[in-house]
């Protein structure tokens, strides 16, 4: 039997390198990340496939500059999912657009030595250089343990930096490193039996003299046609793994695959006992036990958090405050941004020629866009709270305790961190679904994920509430708002219920969640989500719904009606006649024209409703110094009814829990499931039960004599 040679990568002191963070989930890889790059990071996909792609740059001393790629996170390069593959794809240069890692940075969470270091040793089998970065070194000592970090980096072979990323201590550590030639003398330790050796070494050399790889890929390709260990039909491996081998490779790999099932060999788990094996061995040796009863805080607080009924408890009393939070210190800055709006829209007035141009810059733009910006506070708020429960730990207990009711429903535990992060936006909840092994969990997560209440629906529950009870006060607007995130929670789970027993129907799946340790928060990380979150909003606003605002504007304004009301104007143009073309269908809601046309144009985003209102009732020459909401109060039916009733606002706001209402959010589903079939079921079945949710609100509260 050959024995592998000392692998000897080295990294090069030249100005330009590509540098790779992978590791664990949960293993704070993405602090590093943003601790290295700041704020100099690029967000993009993948070529061919809809995983998010994160770059940035790192500059050094001497004028280097290091590209720093943060990978998916994973547990191994054992494939189970898009994101584990991009992973692999990525660290053996099989990626398009993104060139082979000079250099691998592997974030280990030293609280899990044993389960993070797996995928430390299946990247040393790939041949590069390699950096541990021993990260949360505080949770080690808090749990009564010391790690001996030279110890550890003799066993390894590795350069390894003891670090605690979200006080921002190692991290100048570990950019001396990147400074220095990195040169990791590795062999692999780790052994199985005699036999499997002897196999593995045959198709590691039919692999280099006949396939064309070299040894660290033909050595890890082995590897995983063992752990299959089943005939290996022709094409199909070389397309999975993007390598195209000839039959006569295929072949060969088949014999020695026969071989080792004739003689009974257990090979599919064979390399994954051998690593655990020698990985235990390194913790015995390097992670000394200093309180053997050090107490257990994480422990203490679980019996609280995970709680059948304190569990929650303590979540909807945690959604509350957050909301209580968005409805009070929000309030300040965004009166602030109003008055800068109303003061801009006062300057454009007096400084220019009246005209169309003008008429569009403060009937159209100013409203338009500021009817929107107006919200920044309140959705920065959201995702603050989000970013904080993600840094402590507490949303794996959440996922926890909504495990057992969706589990009830059929819907994979893993499903609620999608649901979750559809709270701040669905796009990126329905990306997260890719997480998911089974694809039919992965689709049922999909459809529903849109249901939960984006942060987009904020703009349109916060004005509603306003106009429902003006003088309510923030515990009621806090109350109000998460019975709407709660039915949105609802109906995600009774639809995903209806399609685990009819279209997708499955077993029900088995979930094991790791609960981590409690942390304290990266403030700089979850600020830099909240500025990369406010930078896309403002972005968003800066396009669409200013491109929609001028089109809306010059639907609304044209074809021009001299010597006639500015009510009625509105109504004989493009936007009135299409509002009126719907109004039949929508009157049965309570709505009338005007409200179809802002249904219509939030078709874009479901936030253009409230700049599109905002833009509708400002054509109104009476209502130009008013705001929307007593703008709202003022409109009526042709027969002087009001028309923003209690009802109707209710209504509105029923409409939009259910509604899809978001042509991105159709766009990214359809990439993601491949498929107009799923895609248009999904926009049909999301408007049907908005628009019957709505009729039923509307119609039973008037049965009942509200109004």
């Amino acid at each position: 039997m050959s024995k592998d040679p000392v692998l000897q990568p080295t990294v090069s002191l030249k100005k330009n390198l590509t540098i790779a963070l992978a590791g664990n989930p949960n293993c704070g890889k993405t602090t590093v990340f943003n601790a290295l790059t700041k704020l100099r990071q690029k967000v993009g996909n993948y070529p061919g496939v809809t995983v998010e792609k994160k770059t940035g740059r790192l500059e050094l001393s001497r004028g280097r500059n290091l590209q720093v790629v943060d990978l998916p996170g994973t547990y191994s390069l054992s494939v189970r999912t898009p994101d584990e593959e991009v992973a692999r794809e990525v660290l053996l240069g099989r990626s398009r657009g993104t060139p082979r890692p000079d250099l691998v940075v592997c974030v280990v969470d030293a609280g899990n030595l044993e389960r993070n270091l797996y995928l430390v040793t299946q990247i040393q089998d790939l041949g590069l250089p390699i950096i541990v970065a021993l990260n949360m070194m505080d949770e080690v000592k808090s749990q009564g343990r010391q790690i001996d970090v030279k110890k550890l980096s003799e066993l390894l072979g590795v350069p390894v930096v003891s670090m605690i990323a979200n006080q921002n201590k190692g991290i100048d550590d570990l950019k001396s490193l990147l400074e220095q030639e990195i040169k990791a003398d590795y062999t692999r330790r780790w052994r199985m039996s005699p036999l499997l050796e002897e196999d593995l070494e045959a198709m590691v050399q039919v692999l280099i003299d006949k396939g064309g790889l070299t040894r660290p890929e033909a050595f890890f390709e082995s590897l995983m046609l063992l752990s299959s260990a089943a005939h290996i039909p022709d094409k199909a491996y070389a397309q999975h793994h993007h390598i195209m081998f000839s039959k006569e490779v295929i072949d060969e790999l088949n014999q020695i695959n026969a071989r080792l099932v004739r003689q009974g060999v257990r090979a599919r788990s064979a390399a994954i006992e051998a690593r655990y094996e020698w990985i235990k061995f390194i913790v015995k040796e390097a992670v000394i036990d200093t309180l053997a009863k050090a107490k257990n805080w994480t422990h203490k607080i679980d019996t609280v958090l995970t709680h059948k009924v304190w569990g929650w408890v303590s979540f909807i009393g945690l959604m509350t405050f957050m909301f209580y939070m968005i409805f009070t210190i929000a309030t300040y800055p965004m009166d602030w941004i109003d008055s800068t709006f109303s003061h801009l829209g006062a300057v454009v007035e007096q400084s220019m020629p009246e005209g169309d141009l003008r008429d569009l810059i403060i009937n159209g733009i100013i409203p338009g866009v500021g009817g929107v910006i107006i919200f920044l506070p309140q959705i920065l708020i959201l995702f603050f709270f989000i970013g904080l429960l993600q840094d402590t730990g507490y949303m794996a207990r959440a996922a926890f305790i909504m495990d057992r009711v969706m589990n009830k429903v059929g819907l994979h535990g893993k499903s609620f961190i999608p649901l979750l992060s559809s709270f701040a936006c669905a796009i990126p909840g329905v990306m997260a679904a890719r997480t998911i092994e089974s694809p039919k969990d992965r689709l049922v997560t999909i459809l529903v994920a849109p249901l939960m209440s984006c942060s987009a629906r904020l703009p349109v529950y916060t004005i509603m509430i306003a106009v429902l009870i003006p003088q309510a006060s923030a515990w009621q607007k806090s109350g109000i708002m998460l019975i709407m995130y709660l039915l949105g929670i609802i109906a995600a789970c009774t639809m995903g219920w209806i399609f685990k027993k009819t279209l997708l129907k499955g077993q029900k799946p088995t979930f094991i969640l790791e609960l981590p340790p409690y942390r304290l928060p990266s403030f700089k990380s979850v600020i830099l989500q909240m500025w990369e979150r406010s930078r896309l909003f403002l972005k968003r606003a800066g396009t669409i719904i200013l491109t929609l605002s001028i089109v809306l504007w010059a639907l609304m304004s044209f074809p021009r009606q001299d010597n006639v009301e500015p009510a009625e104007a509105l109504r004989q143009s493009y936007a009135g006649k299409i509002g009126q073309t719907i109004e039949p269908v929508i009157k049965p809601l309570g709505y009338d024209w005007r409200i179809g046309i802002g249904l219509v144009g939030s078709f874009a985003a479901r936030e253009v409703f409230v700049s599109t209102m905002n833009i509708v009732f400002n054509l109104d020459e009476e209502a130009e110094e008013t705001t929307l909401r007593q703008a709202f109060k003022q409109a009526h039916w042709p027969d002087g009814r009001p028309l923003f009733t209690p009802l109707v606002c209710i209504s509105l706001m029923i409409f939009y829990v259910f509604a899809l209402q978001c042509i991105s959010t159709v766009a990214i589903v359809l990439r993601e499931t491949n498929s107009w079939r799923w895609t248009l079921f999904q926009l049909l079945y999301m408007t049907v039960l908005a628009y019957v949710a709505a009729l039923a609100v509307y119609q039973i509260g008037k049965i009942l004599g509200f109004t």
